[in-house]
């Protein structure tokens, strides 16, 4: 079995499709050159000052730079791409109000890694959440191409209806190769891993992963993007990485400033003076007040 390819205009039931099927799929060719050169070049000052892993999972011959909403201007257009923010939603909303930005991280593997403990992602949670709640689906962004003598990611299409203990015999994994400016999507319950690197050059991949409004993210997009780096984002990117409201009351906040006690159920939204009642919760009618003005 191969990891199945879609061209750039494919249409989003094609994809969920796939992913409902394999939990796998790439579409190729998504960036532009000029694109792929300025996040090179906006992440290449991290990479080069950040040290390798130090364990078998993170790899010794391996460089990760996290942060990217705050680093890489480029990398937050891709965070934003439509079809893969429509991708998350329809696939993530059957079991959540909305879906936020999970994690970010840029993955260089060097000439010489070995390969990757095979895992789920939806581990991170420890593995409570019934495996019927799909609680990530994931992209890997192509920088430079990916091939199985450089590391591409190893993945094995179908795994995420398996039973949980079952292990992949060689011949079901199989690997992420695709061509830099594709996109490799995924879901968190498939079996996967980063791939030996046995050639000359440095795989390079921008992983930015989605989940579910009501899970705590595992990179803390608050202290990876605090708010005084986050106020010059757009209001649409600061929604998704988790400046609002993630349902009725999921996700509010209590103004420090605030010593008249006047203000109540606050969005985090309206720390930046852009507010929007996303989900309309906030009328006269609620009588739930998000700004003093209306309480005097």
């Amino acid at each position: 079995m191969e990891i199945r390819h879609l061209n750039a205009d494919a249409s989003i039931e094609e994809v969920l499709e796939i992913i409902d099927q394999d939990a796998g799929v790439i579409i190729d060719n998504v960036l532009s050159q000029n694109q792929l050169d300025k996040i090179s070049e906006e992440l290449n000052p991290y990479l080069v000052n950040t040290k390798e892993g130090q364990d078998d999972f993170t790899g010794f011959n391996t460089r990760r730079v996290g942060a990217l909403m705050a680093r890489s201007s480029e990398c937050r257009v891709l965070a934003l791409d439509p079809k893969i923010n429509e991708v998350s939603k329809r696939f993530l909303e059957p079991h959540s109000d909305g879906y936020q930005l999970h994690f970010t991280s840029a993955i260089d593997i060097a000439p010489g890694e070995s390969e990757q403990i095979l895992h789920r992602d939806r581990g991170v949670w420890g593995g409570y959440i019934p495996r019927k709640i799909e609680t990530q689906l994931s992209t890997v962004w192509a920088i430079t191409d990916f091939t199985k003598e450089n590391g591409a990611t190893q993945v094995v299409p179908g795994s995420h209806k398996w039973d949980r203990n079952r292990e992949p015999l060689e011949g079901e994994i199989c690997f992420a190769e695709m061509k830099k400016g594709s996109v490799f999507i995924y879901t968190g319950s498939v079996i996967h891993g980063g791939g030996a690197n046995n050639s000359d050059e440095n795989r390079l991949g921008v992983f930015l992963h989605y989940a579910p409004t009501w899970l705590r993210q595992e990179e803390n997009q608050y202290l990876s993007c605090p708010p005084h780096i986050a106020k010059d984002l757009t209001p649409e990117l600061r929604a998704l990485m988790g400046y609002s409201k993630g349902g009725y009351v999921l996700g509010f906040y209590s103004d420090p400033e605030d010593k008249n006690g006047e203000l109540e159920s606050v969005s985090p939204e309206k720390m930046f003076g852009d507010f929007k009642d996303k989900y309309g919760f906030i009328n006269s009618a609620d009588k739930l007040v998000s700004d003093s003005s209306e309480r005097k």
